[in-house]
């Protein structure tokens, strides 16, 4: 167990390392931000966001996750090449096709989106259409470099990206004063710089040629979650194009700080899903898979329900301590958001029988059904609640699609999950929020480090004296731990 438990820490930490910098640097840089954009510019660019990542699927057909799943099915060479071509010809009609469509139509787009203020966001969009596009061919490099392993050069391309869109960002929005525009022209600007990068991993796959046998099995893969990845927008993006009905456009920037703030967990959980596919394909074919998924669920539980408690308690501090005060209004958003992405990383640990067995058809249905609940619980809560009815409507989706994608994968891909154990951390964080939130008041960055501090302690102490730690476990922290 301890020796593909340590090749995921290490691939997660270095996937990760990259995300961890930059969302540190960007929460940084977001007091800035808040100075040099309106309520109604952080709006747009929420909307902006959620648009992009419904595009996004649509652009790629679900081909992104068909390409790593048949990557290592065929042999290097001529079958490796010819199914990376094939998909690259298709999405060049296919999603060519698309995005002209899009671009032709986007001014009744922006005007849907941004209403009085579609004249000033139309380009923003634009742009926005253009990057999403072009970032469409670059799934083949990353996927290869994360199926071959080359967790350290996948982690510094893509610091060197965030890092040179955060340098744009900074010189067009702070100091050119571009706007919401320039932020979506230095995403456009770092994606062609990045393009010659990622050549020397796409060219040795590149050569004429076109298989309709590929693209049939592909597409059996990848359509499936096609409807799939488009439902799941629903509880994040739909959710925001949702409110944009309810409430003004400065009100859903109270909303962005909000979410920026509650998925900011989502550092730890890309870079671990970024290791986790790769990783549970090749654990699968082991004898002792299923009890490796086990433990490793119970950790990526541990894990985020520390993270949750540890925003949850230092919340307040934060957003007093980055935001202006007419942001106020989010703090009691972020801790619903930041439990909603909990809950995605409970769905990509639990539902991966799914992947490992091709039962696929069970991700759109999974997923439509929780957005339905998402969505029609948004109805229902976004008029009267507002960004905190929006929170809790994207709770309730992920806790929807947890509970019933996992449902699916158990009866195809059964695992022993250690559920007493999880509900040992669980109550671990509950208490440790708790804790932090009783101190007293203090000014918010001293609020901030003792809040957080304590939460750390108190969750941490909880595991060791509550009966988590195995024997094993203790015996292995006793190793590793200072002064232990």
């Amino acid at each position: 167990m301890r020796k593909p438990l340590g090749a995921l820490t290490k691939s997660v930490a270095i996937y990760g390392a990259g995300d961890v910098a930059i969302t540190a640097v960007n929460l940084l840089l977001l007091p800035w931000y808040l100075r040099v954009l309106s309520q109604e510019d952080m709006g747009a660019v929420l909307l902006l966001v959620a648009t992009e990542a419904i595009v996004k699927i649509g652009f790629r057909w679900g081909l992104d996750g068909a390409f790593m799943r048949y990557y290592l099915d065929r042999a290097p060479g001529l079958e490796r090449q010819r199914l990376a071509s094939t998909l690259y010809a298709f999405l060049l009609g296919a999603s060519g096709l698309l995005f002209v469509t899009l671009l032709a139509g986007s001014w009744p787009l922006a005007q849907f989106l941004f209403d009085d203020h579609a004249d000033r966001y139309v380009m923003p969009l634009r742009l926005m259409l253009c990057n999403t596009f072009i970032l469409t061919f670059t799934f083949v490099p990353y996927h290869v470099m994360r199926m071959e392993k080359r967790a350290l050069t996948f982690s510094i391309i893509s610091f060197g990206r965030a890092l040179a869109t955060l340098v744009l960002r900074i010189g067009i929005v702070l100091f050119a004063g571009q706007g919401v525009a320039g932020l979506i022209a230095a995403d456009l600007i770092v994606t062609l710089i990045l393009l010659p990068i990622l050549w020397p991993w796409t060219r040795p796959l590149m050569r004429w040629s076109f298989s309709s046998a590929e693209v049939r099995t592909c597409l059996r893969f990848g359509l499936p979650r096609l409807p799939h990845g488009l439902a799941q927008q629903g509880f994040d993006a739909g959710n925001k194009i949702l409110l944009n009905q309810f409430i003004p456009l400065a009100q859903l920037g109270v909303y962005q700080i909000a979410t920026t703030l509650g998925q900011s967990l989502k550092f730890f959980l890309s870079a671990f899903e970024t290791g986790w596919a790769p990783f549970y394909y090749e654990t699968a074919r082991q004898p002792d898979a299923r009890v490796t998924f086990a433990k490793i669920t119970t950790y990526g539980i541990a894990i985020l329900t520390l993270l949750v408690a540890g925003l949850t308690a230092i919340t307040s501090d934060l957003v007093s301590l980055i935001a202006p005060d007419n942001y106020a209004g989010a703090g009691t958003v972020v801790p619903i958001i930041a439990l909603g992405v909990a809950f995605q990383g409970v769905y990509l640990l639990t539902s991966i029988g799914l992947n490992i067995t091709s039962h696929t058809r069970y991700y759109p249905m999974a997923t439509m059904i929780s957005a339905c609940v998402g969505l029609g619980s948004g109805v229902v809560l976004m008029p009267r609640y507002g960004p905190t009815g929006a929170a809790v409507a994207f709770l309730l989706s992920y806790v929807t699609l947890a509970g019933l994608a996992g449902w699916f994968a158990q009866r195809h891909y059964p695992v022993a999950y250690e559920w007493g154990r999880v509900l040992r951390v669980v109550a671990a964080g509950v208490v440790s929020a708790a804790a932090a939130l009783a101190l007293p008041g203090m000014p918010a960055l001293a609020g901030l480090l003792a809040r957080g501090t304590l939460t750390v302690a108190v969750f941490g102490a909880l595991l060791w004296m509550g009966g988590f730690l195995r024997p094993s476990e203790r015996a292995l922290l006793r190793k590793v731990l200072p002064g232990r």
